[in-house]
């Protein structure tokens, strides 16, 4: 029996080596290592840390390079070596080396996905870190609940991908949940893997605030923005902005600041408002909140295909009924569905607790192939 099973990883693997040689094109591995030797051997050159801006933005895109060139080779490397061990444990008619084959060859198939959805990425702020914003729908404590769990969901999602998390503002519910928060994920092609969950989540379940037990469906809105370091074509000049200071309230009624350090900052030409609350230093939460502000107008300009920073305007998201991107249903059946790819899973718990690359692998695919719904 283990001789056909070995049989049946041996197909399994050599179909899988075509589309490593794929992937391996489409992520030009051979440009790849070029441009890392000239970086590598443009930061050798004496004089080279004396231009700071410059230094920093090779060393970035060569730890990019690096990163991509060795996850590369570790995932062939993977290949070969299952490949071996398969005729080692088939030579041996091995039950134990067939159970290690078929995790690791697990292991490989999920390495192989997440490489490929990484390939779909060639948007201009796709490798860039990304500043989610959450918004609580119409509905009260309802829908602030739904905001705090999605805040998790995303949280968990960049747990799992080794991404580093870093709230920029969280204002609490009324009685549970939040209103609004802003989160910063640093990651390799972090924007680019979550451009897709901008929009409007949707959640149908029983009520835990109801006592009656019924059903609710509730709204919330998700803004998904490339964080922007330098970009000469987003200008933000110091007169544009209106600048408030406030004294921060702090998540769960925690670290309430005495002084004035929260920071809300209004663009005028855009009507764009963003605020941080997190940092003890009002300097810090400026950052942040210009972080912000540099992420939405990228997000917008890419959109709008506007030229000039004065050309944006504003878009207003409604979060209600129709507007959806994604439902949730908890009840009276289990089912999270995306309304653009019509991708879906019973999951549901999986879900919420991260696991979302089905739903962002299906993003991507269709909107390479042009097939995704507007």
């Amino acid at each position: 029996m283990a001789l056909i099973e070995y049989d049946v990883y041996k197909q399994k693997l050599r179909d899988m080596e075509p589309e490593l040689e794929k992937i391996s094109a489409a992520l030009d591995i051979e440009s790849a290592k070029q441009e890392a030797e000239r970086l590598e051997s443009e930061i050798s050159q004496e004089g080279f840390w004396n231009d700071l801006a410059r230094s920093q933005k090779v060393q970035v895109r060569l730890k990019q390079l690096q990163n991509k060139i060795t996850r590369h080779e570790k995932l062939y490397s993977s290949w070969e070596d299952l490949v071996t061990l398969c005729e080692m444990g088939q030579e041996e008619d091995d039950a134990d080396i067939l159970e290690e084959l078929k995790a690791e060859f697990e292991t490989l198939e999920k390495n192989v996905e997440d490489t490929r959805m990484t390939t779909l990425l060639s948007g201009e702020y796709d490798n860039n870190n990304v500043i989610l914003q959450l918004h609580a729908g119409a509905g009260g404590t309802e829908a602030q609940d739904w905001a705090q769990m999605l805040f998790r969901m995303y949280t968990r999602w960049a747990e799992r991908h080794g991404f580093v998390c870093k709230t920029l503002d969280y204002e609490d519910g009324d009685e549970a949940g939040i209103k609004s928060a802003a989160v910063s994920i640093e990651g390799e092609n972090a924007y680019g893997l979550l451009k897709s969950e901008n929009g409007v989540h949707r959640l149908v379940r029983v009520s835990p605030f109801d006592a009656n037990a019924r059903r609710q469906t509730s709204f919330a809105a998700v803004e998904v923005m490339p964080e922007i370091e330098n970009d000469d074509t987003i200008e933000i000049r110091e007169e544009d902005i209106e600048m408030q200071v406030y004294r921060a309230s702090g998540a769960g009624g925690q670290h309430v600041n005495k002084t004035s350090s929260a920071v809300r900052l209004t663009h005028k030409p855009t009507g764009i408002v963003v605020a941080s609350q997190q940092e003890r230093s009002q300097f810090q939460n400026k950052d942040n909140c210009m972080k912000m502000l540099r992420a939405k107008l990228a997000e917008l300009k890419a959109q709008q295909h506007a030229e000039k920073i004065s050309d944006i305007k504003g878009v207003q998201m409604k979060i209600e009924w129709g507007s959806q991107i994604r439902s949730y249903v908890f009840m009276p059946y289990q089912m999270v569905k995306d309304t653009r790819t019509g991708y879906e899973t019973s999951q549901i718990d999986n879900v919420m607790d991260g696991d979302l690359d089905g739903f962002l692998n299906a993003y991507l695919t269709q909107l390479a192939t042009g097939e995704l719904k507007k």
